[in-house]
């Protein structure tokens, strides 16, 4: 890497320790979140200690997608935080939502997807939400196995690595929601999953049958994955 870029690292993290020990007013955070740089942006999530609209909570939101990491890392636990508090929650009810909240929960950063799973696990009793975004989550959910089925995973490849990380946290977020997905969903891909070479997924699938899933044909997708050659599988 050249200079360049050491110089810009060095100044953005100057720019953000002056902008942190700075005070600042609610709606100059709010600013900084709309149209601010990527310490701006950073540091305004971070401070930020209330959220007062609708308008402030999708400004908020929108940086979870096409931003620098370090962006979308600090927005994600700011909205882990604001979702778990029943007077901010309303605010994040927005149908605007629900497409950035299903691309976040496939970041490239595991952290900011455990933090966007959490967030979103708030919404589990409105309907709207999880009818539009559970709909959305099993399309998205099968399309990623029929990639994945089809890949032998003794190669190594970083795509297959790259479709096998989403289809995981695609997995984990299904356990949070499968009560509000078709039984005829939820079996396609439990079905499907279960088979995928790669143990981690194999894992979620078992994952999710902890749940209270009252089915013979699923009971025994249970019972077949405790006998798993993976420990991490079969140790549900």
């Amino acid at each position: 890497m050249n200079n360049t870029y050491y110089e810009t690292l060095d100044e953005n993290f100057m720019q953000a320790v002056n902008l942190y020990e700075k005070e600042h007013s609610h709606s100059e955070l709010v600013e900084m979140l709309k149209n601010g740089n990527i310490p701006q942006k950073q540091i305004a999530a971070l401070k930020l200690d209330m959220i007062n609209s609708t308008r402030e909570a999708q400004i908020l939101v929108s940086n979870l997608t096409g931003q620098d990491g370090k962006i979308r890392e600090a927005v994600s636990l700011r909205l882990d935080e604001f979702m778990s508090d029943k007077k901010y929650l309303p605010f994040f009810k927005s149908c605007d939502n629900y497409k950035i909240f299903l691309d976040a929960i496939t970041d490239i950063n595991g952290n900011i997807c455990r933090n966007i799973i959490s967030a979103i696990s708030n919404l589990h009793s409105d309907d709207k939400f999880c009818d539009i975004f559970c709909k959305s989550l099993v399309e998205l959910t099968l399309n990623l196995i029929s990639i994945v089925e089809k890949f032998d995973f003794q190669d190594g490849k970083y795509k297959v690595n790259k479709e096998a990380f989403k289809l995981y946290w695609c997995l984990e977020t299904i356990y949070y929601f499968w009560d509000k997905i078709e039984l005829a969903d939820l079996k396609e891909i439990i079905f499907r999953a279960k088979n995928i070479g790669e143990y981690t997924i194999r894992e979620k699938v078992a994952k999710i049958l902890t749940q209270n899933i009252n089915d013979i044909e699923l009971l025994k997708v249970k019972e077949e994955l405790k006998q798993d050659s993976n420990y991490y599988v079969r140790r549900f």
